[in-house]
């Protein structure tokens, strides 16, 4: 029995090896014979290589999609954190980072797969909102010194309120924060200006610093321009939130009037550029589906110096480009 499981394992590390070389060479018949023999598609190498990554550097389509259907992980990252899709990217093969592309969005929309894992890092809401945050050095801080904001967001925040205040009008922030986009909103001058801030320490500091005594505050909507920042919260409470900003039947209430603009702070997946590339073609579908055509533009931004991270528990943005969305 022993010696019969020891060479039963050994035959199956072969046929993983032998998938390996496949998937590398993107020999999709090979793949597919392999993966019909029962070698495993999610096998990977000691530094988590896997084939679907290899098959997706080597640019073969076929390979890919074979890989996928036997169920290979799209999401499934190596050592250093790359995907198959960045795999794709690097290797400059555009057609199979649009297939990883779509069939990741497919199984984002139906599973849910990034958005539970991202549950399980993030502070809930109710966590947040009862500790206590700090202002100091051009950063907002939580008790656990995660930085809720930053003034490096500062250029962004300005093309945003650009993008909201486009036609004037009664324009809404969610999620004060610093007050960056909001001093940006009022060189603007809307013709009403409302924020909403659920954190009692965040809304105290907005009062010290005059903002519940400047003209425009009071309208409570529909609005023209809306912008979503807020922290602690998931993908899950914005996709709540989106639903409430057209006129849909049997809705006598609406925040986004027609025509407006609506734009959100895009910190969706910020460690890897493939997951941040699904989440921001989920957010696209789903406004799609509610009446919103929906715009993306990249805002190169630098926040790469050690200095700028110094006495933040964890940088919350990776990437060199962030990609605002005016819909």
């Amino acid at each position: 029995m022993v010696e019969q499981a020891s060479g039963d394992e050994g035959e199956q590390h072969s046929a993983e090896r032998q998938l390996l070389s496949a998937a590398a060479a993107g020999d999709a018949g090979a793949v597919q014979q392999l993966l019909a023999a029962g070698a495993e598609p999610a096998s990977g190498t000691g530094e988590g290589v896997t084939p679907l990554m290899l098959a997706a550097e080597s640019g073969s389509t076929e390979a890919v999609q074979a890989l996928l259907d036997a169920g290979a992980p799209w999401h499934a990252q190596d050592s250093q954190g790359y995907t198959a899709g960045d795999y794709a990217s690097g290797s400059r093969h555009r057609a199979v980072v649009q297939q990883l592309l779509n069939w990741a969005v497919k199984a984002e929309l139906i599973l849910g797969t990034i958005s539970r894992r991202e549950k399980k890092g993030a502070a809930p809401n109710r966590d947040y909102l009862s500790s206590s945050i700090r202002y100091e050095d051009g950063k907002l801080m939580d008790e656990q010194g995660e930085a809720v904001m930053m003034d490096w967001e500062a250029p962004l925040m300005e093309r945003h309120a650009a993008a909201i205040c486009a036609g004037g009008g009664d324009v809404l922030n969610v999620g004060f924060g610093m007050g960056i986009i909001d001093g940006f909103i009022q060189q603007h001058q809307p013709r009403s200006h409302t924020i909403i801030e659920a954190h009692p320490d965040v809304y105290r500091y907005a009062c010290s610093q005059g903002w519940d005594k400047r003209p425009g505050v009071r309208l409570l909507g529909p609005f023209d321009g809306i912008f979503w920042d807020t922290f602690g919260e998931h993908y899950s409470d914005m996709h709540a939130f989106h639903a409430c900003l057209p006129r849909r039947a049997g809705r006598r209430f609406v925040l986004l009037r027609p025509g407006g603009v609506y734009s959100f702070f895009n910190g969706l997946a910020p460690d890897n550029m493939f997951f941040h590339l699904v989440y921001g073609e989920i957010a696209r579908l789903e406004l799609g589906r509610l009446g919103l055509e929906t715009t993306y533009e990249p805002v190169p931004m630098d926040a790469s110096a050690k200095e700028v991270w110094e006495g933040v528990a964890n940088r919350y943005w990776h990437l060199p480009v962030l990609v605002c969305s005016p819909e």
